[in-house]
């Protein structure tokens, strides 16, 4: 069937709306406030905690090190190593369930207050506004041809920036080198390759996420805003539109009969970051940083209108039923919380176990077995004493499980602390001391700073048929 005449136009398909940048308006108000205070919070950690220093074996350490060359982890008085993994995965654990126990609770509450990309990201704009002037000064600014007032105030803008991400990169290397040693090694240029791969890394991808990238990342890049609505429920909080108040819309400050509340400034859309206008609904680029419930409570304040009409609230509010259900009625905040509790549980029981040190026994199996000069027989043994405190310990080295099995020679040892040190062990029986073969044994590893933790190791003494 062919379209009537005039009836059939063109129409371009888009599968996104195209924008420019985006000049969000500045706002304060509480969410503002508390924003701020997030930035704050996790920088002057992030920055200042690669400074703090811990008392140690051989003087003051750094108090937060990953020491990758050496295998350890310090953190203040403790060290942690490749074998206490299992402490890193209910960290992880942990982590992630907390961050989907808030995601159901009020939505995607991390990625408006305390995801790093929103926080540097404000912490770029916020220089960028300092150069440039406010959000108008700056789109005029981006409209006009290049000239040497625009050319000076980028120059110094990207300069800002680039200062902002070196340090921002210096700090990030500087728990995995300590920053006493890194700054220096910068100045003389004597950084290690890898030290310098990631300062340039960190550098150029501080610099392009927030300065450049910006709320991209939140509307293209980021994989949370994808997934996160399978983590909602009707009674999930997220920044909602209270469409049955505000509409039908009045422009300006027309007192229509009917009309609702907005008054269509469009200063909802001004403020948001990532420039959407949250009238349309829940979108998956929505942050949940609440500048828009700010900017809009203002201009309800001015208009003498109630404050609220863009609020956090759950899409069931306005659903007949009232109050919200019980913790029953919602069991994946019950399934959150328990894996919160479980591993909080099992890490503070694994940290509670650990050990002070570790052993590992290592027949030496290039001799099976030798004829001592007091005509015993002996077995060669490594063993790897791995010494876990933040001091030196002391180790004595026993054995038993055959008749007149002993100790050859030392057998007490001494390791320093977070070290490993592998020492030659000898272990002798008389040759009639029991059948020929494979004969089970155990050595005793104990430290004099905790006797209690002794460490008993099963092995095998080989006694040859010819002994007997």
């Amino acid at each position: 069937m062919q379209p009537a005449a005039g009836k059939l136009r063109e129409h371009r398909l888009t599968f996104q709306k195209t924008k420019g940048k985006i000049h969000a308006r500045a706002v304060s108000g509480r969410f503002n406030t508390w924003r701020w205070a997030m930035v704050w919070l996790t920088q002057i950690v992030f920055y200042g905690a690669c400074w703090l220093q811990w008392p140690g074996a051989d003087g003051p350490r750094q108090a937060l090190w990953l020491d990758i060359a050496h295998e350890k982890f310090h953190l203040f008085g403790l060290v942690l190593w490749p074998q206490d993994a299992l402490l890193a995965v209910f960290a992880l654990v942990f982590a992630a369930t907390g961050l989907f126990y808030v995601t159901a609770l009020s939505g995607r509450l991390f990625c408006g207050f305390a995801c790093p990309q929103t926080i540097y990201t404000m912490i770029f704009t916020w220089i960028e506004a300092r150069v440039e002037g406010d959000h108008l000064a700056r789109m005029k600014l981006d409209s006009q041809p290049a000239g040497p007032r625009k050319l000076a105030l980028k120059l110094v803008k990207h300069a800002l920036w680039a200062a902002v991400a070196a340090w921002t990169a210096i700090t990030f290397v500087g728990y995995f080198t300590p920053i006493r040693e890194l700054l220096p090694a910068i100045g003389a240029f004597a950084t290690g390759p890898w030290e310098s791969f990631w300062l340039l890394f960190y550098a150029l991808f501080t610099y392009v996420q927030a300065g450049l990238a910006r709320e991209a990342v939140c509307q293209h890049m980021c994989p949370y805003s994808r997934f996160q609505g399978v983590m909602f429920d009707p009674w999930t909080k997220n920044v909602a539109y209270d469409a049955a108040r505000g509409e039908p819309r009045r422009p300006g400050r027309s007192r229509e009969a009917g009309a609702g509340d907005c008054i269509d400034c469009g200063i909802c859309v001004q403020v948001c970051p990532t420039g959407i206008d949250i009238r349309d609904g829940l979108q998956y680029q929505c942050i949940n940083c609440g500048l828009c419930i700010d900017a809009c409570d203002q201009v309800m304040a001015r208009t003498g209108m109630p404050a609220g009409l863009i609020r956090f609230a759950p899409e069931a509010a306005g659903t007949p039923g009232g109050a919200a259900p019980g913790p029953a009625a919602r069991p994946r905040l019950l399934v959150y919380l328990a894996l919160l509790l479980v591993s909080c549980a099992l890490a503070a029981w694994t940290l509670a176990r650990r050990p002070p040190f570790l052993v590992d026994v290592l027949r030496d199996r290039g001799a099976l077995s030798r004829e001592g000069s007091d005509g015993r027989i002996e077995n060669a043994y490594t063993v790897k004493l791995v010494n876990l405190g933040d001091a030196r310990r002391d180790f004595v080295i026993d054995a038993s499980g055959q008749p007149g099995l002993d100790v050859v020679g030392e057998r007490r040892f001494s390791v320093d602390a977070g070290s490993i040190r592998p020492v030659a062990l000898t272990l002798a029986m008389p040759a009639d001391g029991g059948p020929a073969g494979a004969l089970p044994i155990r050595l005793h590893i104990r430290s004099r700073q905790a006797p209690a933790g002794e460490i008993v190791e099963a092995s095998r003494f080989i006694l040859p048929a010819a002994a007997r």
